[in-house]
C-alpha cells in the first residue's frame, strides 16, 4: 500500500473502524468516511444516518462521520476500509473497479435506458450479487446511491456528435474503462485530480470533462465551460461499502439496524438527487451555458466496437452485461 504507515497507525489508534464506547461497553460506534462536499445530496443523506441509527437501535449502535476528505481521497479510503481502520466508506464504483474487477461493468456506456431500469437492477438479484463481489478483497457493498448519468461539458467547442470530440482533451476519472470509453467516442482522455480541473480549464490544459449535473454545478465548472452536451453515456453509482471483517463481527441485530437505516438514507438521497439535478440545470441556463440534447444513436454506435471487444476479450465482464440487460428487461435477454 502507498499509505504512510505512521498515518495508518495513528488513525487505527484514533478510530479503530468500529469500537466500543467507554460507558460500560453498551454502545458500538461505526466510523464512516467519504470525500464528498458536505452539501452534496449523497453527503446530506449520509449525515442523516447517525441520529436515525441511534434511534432504531435505542442507543446501542452509533455512527461517526468524517466527511469532505478528512481521512483522504477515495483511493485512500478504499485502502483504509480494506484494512479495517475505517469501517464504512462511500466510494464510486469507478474507484472500486481498481480492486474489484466486476465493478467495471458500471463504467460501460449506455448500460441502462432510464433511471427506473437502473434502480430495478441495483435493487434486484444481480445488483445485490454485485455488492458481494468485493468480499474477497475485504470490502462488502451495502447500498447504491444515485450519481445520475454522466455527460460531456466543454469550454469552447459545442459537441453535437462523437465527431465533434475529435482532438478534444477530456478529463476522466482514474479508470481504465473511462479512458477506453472516451477514446471510443473520439476524444483524448486525460485523468486529472478533480480539484485541479477548474484551473486546467482556465489555462487551456483541458478542453472539457464529463460528469453529472450536480457535480458540474457544485464545482462551478459551468463558470468556465460554455457547453453541456447531455449524451448521458454512463451511469456510475456511488456505493456504500463496509469492511468485511467488521461486517462479520456485527450481530444479526446490528446488521438489521444498519441495513434499515442505510435503506432509508437511499430513499432520502434519491429525492435529494432529483432536486439537486433540477437546481443545477436551472443554474446552467441562468449562467448562459448552452444545453445540447443530441441524438444519442451516433454516440451509442460509436461505442459498439467497445462492446464487441469486451465480448471477445473479456467474456466474464460481458456475462455481467448480459445479466444486467436481461434483468433490466424483466428477465428477457
Amino acid at each position: 500500500m502507498k499509505l504512510l504507515y505512521p498515518l495508518i497507525l495513528s488513525l487505527a489508534i484514533l478510530l479503530s473502524g468500529c469500537g466500543r464506547l467507554s460507558d460500560g461497553d453498551s454502545e458500538r460506534t461505526l466510523i464512516l468516511a467519504h470525500a464528498m462536499h458536505e452539501t452534496h445530496p449523497v453527503s446530506v443523506a449520509m449525515a442523516w444516518m447517525p441520529e436515525r441509527l441511534r434511534e432504531v437501535s435505542d442507543g446501542a449502535l452509533d455512527m461517526k462521520i468524517y466527511p469532505a476528505g478528512q481521512l483522504g481521497s477515495e483511493r485512500n479510503l478504499l485502502e483504509l476500509t480494506q484494512i479495517g481502520t475505517v469501517g464504512i466508506s462511500k466510494l464510486s464504483s469507478a474507484t472500486l473497479e481498481n480492486v474489484i474487477p466486476e465493478m467495471r461493468v458500471f463504467s460501460l456506456p449506455y448500460l441502462f435506458e432510464d433511471p427506473e431500469q437502473r434502480w430495478d437492477v441495483w435493487l434486484g438479484p444481480v445488483g445485490q450479487e454485485l455488492l458481494k463481489t468485493g468480499i474477497p478483497f475485504r470490502v462488502r457493498g451495502i447500498a447504491y446511491y444515485d450519481a445520475g448519468s454522466r455527460s460531456i461539458y466543454t469550454v469552447n467547442r459545442p459537441v453535437f456528435s462523437p465527431e465533434d470530440l475529435n482532438g478534444l482533451r477530456i478529463r476522466v476519472t482514474e479508470s481504465v474503462m473511462a479512458m477506453r470509453l472516451m477514446r471510443a467516442m473520439g476524444a483524448s482522455p486525460a485523468p486529472l485530480a478533480f480539484s485541479e480541473l477548474y484551473t486546467a480549464f482556465q489555462g487551456g490544459v483541458m478542453d472539457g470533462a464529463e460528469n453529472n449535473p450536480p457535480s458540474f454545478h457544485t464545482t462551478r465548472h459551468y463558470e468556465v465551460c460554455n457547453y453541456y452536451t447531455l449524451n448521458r453515456h454512463t451511469v456510475i453509482p456511488d456505493m456504500l461499502v463496509i469492511s468485511n471483517p467488521l461486517w462479520e463481527s456485527l450481530s444479526e441485530q446490528e446488521r438489521d439496524w444498519l441495513q434499515q437505516v442505510v435503506g432509508e438514507s437511499v430513499e432520502l438521497q434519491r429525492e435529494l438527487w432529483q432536486e439537486a439535478e433540477a437546481i443545477a440545470m436551472q443554474s446552467f441556463r441562468d449562467a448562459g451555458v448552452k444545453i445540447i440534447e443530441p441524438d444519442l444513436e451516433p454516440f451509442r454506435q460509436s461505442v459498439q466496437p467497445f462492446y464487441d471487444s469486451i465480448r471477445t476479450n473479456d467474456p466474464e465482464l460481458y456475462a455481467w452485461v448480459e445479466r444486467i440487460r436481461a434483468e433490466a428487461k424483466g428477465g428477457n435477454p
